[in-house]
């Protein structure tokens, strides 16, 4: 912005400012002659241009020849033609991409589809292996487990034990107070003594409180909550109006008749040894038949790989009958069991393989598949069968109504339930049903039901 010193106003006299008869003129004759001045400048500024460029070409064509003047106008003029458009020239060149898209290649996206198709050409993949390639921890374990069962110890609980002293303690000061007031320290004693001795009845009262705990430490065990009022009840029964015996508690006495009452319920029908049973179907000239049944996803398959284990171990050969013709890769899952257990125990040390496949691929009748390895086992001269079934709910009647056929013409020599140990009190219902849908849908009058029950997944529950 310009000061008022420097604006044209203040370049002004007085004397301009004063209007005459001839101001017009003058002002006009001013106004041209500013005009001719300003004309006078551009003019100047123009052949001052012109001198410049005149001057600019001069010594280009000082540099440029006269051929190199006539292609740079032409290009020149090409250029205004098109629009006044000039190519960019990047500093870096850019990389060339391809013409469409390429396809991500993922890494262990499977594209091969040869290593992941073990039906066919890698069926021996895991034969050549050496007993090398196992951990030296697996190969310890190889004979560790020969010999018969071992019997389960039981250990008395702690709670039950605290409970017999605090019994003992309420029990000493009552009778040394009644006694000890009339006949001394020593007559007190033998007052105690002779209250032990049996010579008292139990009643219901008495034995409420131990009950309750009982009832209590058994609920804290995962015991249902019905099943233990059911014991408790049965206990009371049993005991009430009985004479305890000398030097016993209420608590030792509810303690052995529950243990009692247990044993009865859990005792087998039938004989639960499964080696002398296998022995004797030996001296028959015929295998021992398992059947393994259950609901999905409890580890049937794998459960009968650690049982073909134990029976290997105590040096049974086994057949594996792949029955499940319904779930993707369960042939597959089972092959590699028999591939691994007899990596562990390889033919040459027993003269011949000791565990074997039974397959004949999927959407076939599983108990013809049954009755074809039982056969094969018959001829081959195995000692164990062990059938792998389809997992079913007990709901689903076209499966029902299959398991309960292959039951019905193969006649295993034992059935076992695979129920998981995580679910709790839900595995008795399980089998409770799965037990009645399978006599319902036989078409047998006197149908074969299931023996035992097979709790896996073990490690995902504590102590209860």
């Amino acid at each position: 912005m310009k000061t008022y010193s420097e604006s044209q106003k203040s370049q002004k006299t007085v004397k301009s400012m004063i209007e005459t008869k001839n101001g017009d003129k003058s002002s006009e004759s001013s106004a041209k002659k500013n005009k001719h001045n300003k004309k006078a400048g551009g003019g100047e500024q123009f052949e001052s241009s012109q001198v410049s460029s005149k001057k600019a070409v001069a010594n280009k064509n000082q540099v440029l020849s006269q051929e190199e003047i006539i292609q740079k106008n032409v290009a020149e003029f090409i250029r205004r033609q098109a629009g006044g458009r000039t190519e960019k020239t990047n500093k870096s060149p850019k990389p060339q991409k391809p013409k469409g898209k390429e396809k991500r290649v993922w890494e262990m996206g499977g594209t091969s589809t040869k290593d992941l198709d073990y039906s066919g050409t890698n069926k021996n993949l895991f034969n050549n292996q050496s007993q090398d390639e196992f951990s030296v921890e697996t190969q310890i374990q190889v004979g560790s487990m020969k010999g018969d069962l071992r019997d389960v110890d039981y250990d008395s609980s702690e709670d039950l034990e605290e409970e017999e002293e605090e019994q003992k303690d309420m029990l000493l000061p009552i009778d040394i107070s009644k006694k000890g007031s009339t006949k001394g320290g020593i007559g007190g004693i033998f007052g105690v003594l002779k209250g032990l001795v049996g010579s008292k009845i139990l009643t219901r009262q008495d034995m409420e409180p131990v009950l309750e705990k009982m009832k209590d430490h058994l609920i804290a065990k995962n015991v249902a909550a019905e099943i233990a009022s059911q014991l408790c009840d049965s206990v009371a029964r049993k005991l009430e109006g009985k004479v305890m015996g000398t030097f016993s508690t209420v608590a030792s006495m509810v303690k052995q008749a529950l243990q009692d009452a247990l044993v009865q319920i859990l005792q087998p029908k039938r004989r639960v040894d499964i080696l002398r049973d296998v022995l004797e179907a030996q001296a028959q000239y015929k295998p021992f038949v398992i059947t393994f049944c259950g609901v999905n996803g409890v580890g049937k398959s794998t459960n009968l790989a650690k049982i073909s284990y134990w029976l290997i171990e105590n040096g049974f050969s086994v057949l594996i009958a792949a029955c499940d013709t319904f779930r993707a890769g369960a042939v597959e899952q089972l092959r590699t069991h028999q591939q691994r257990l007899n990596s562990l125990h390889p033919p040459q040390q027993h003269g011949r393989p000791v565990i074997q496949l039974f397959e004949r691929g999927y959407g076939k009748d599983a108990a013809g598949i049954a009755m074809e390895a039982i056969a094969y086992a018959r001829n081959q001269g195995f000692d164990v069968v062990l059938v792998d079934t389809a997992g079913r709910m007990q709901d689903n009647a076209p499966l029902m109504t299959a398991l309960a056929k292959l039951i019905a013409v193969n006649t295993p020599d034992l059935v076992l339930f695979v129920g998981e140990a995580l679910v709790g009190n839900e595995a008795v219902d399980q089998l409770v049903k799965f037990n009645q849908a399978l006599a319902d849908h036989s078409m047998s009058d006197n149908p074969r039901l299931i023996d035992g029950i097979v709790l896996t997944k073990f490690d995902t529950i504590d102590d209860k």
